[in-house]
């Protein structure tokens, strides 16, 4: 559910401290995409880093959350859906370097 509802955002303009449903900033759409599957996380991504179960960057799984500066939603196969910065929109992108991950639920 939370990969679909970040496919449905494509294309959209990032824009700091935004949630939707016009534009999004990295935490507001992982934050709603999960709400659209009944996870309740803040707006934050140090917090959303911080209150789920760690996963070593090899074990992703689509549907975990990953870091890299920003949080993003990892799809499978070294893909990642991001609203990455300013003047960008939500996008498919290669996980590139990556601190870590999360997995919500």
């Amino acid at each position: 559910i939370a990969i679909e509802f970040s496919r449905q955002q494509l294309g959209k303009p990032y824009r700091y401290a935004a949630v939707g449903p016009d534009s999004y900033d990295c935490s507001g759409l992982t934050m709603k995409a999960y709400a659209a599957a009944g996870i309740s996380m803040p707006h934050y991504s140090g917090a959303q880093y911080a209150m789920f179960p760690k996963v070593p960057v090899d074990q992703l799984q689509p549907g975990d959350l990953v870091f890299r500066g920003a949080v993003a939603l990892y799809i499978g196969g070294g893909m990642i859906i991001t609203a990455p910065q300013t003047g960008d929109v939500v996008k498919i992108a290669s996980i590139g370097r990556t601190i870590g991950g999360v997995r919500p639920g």
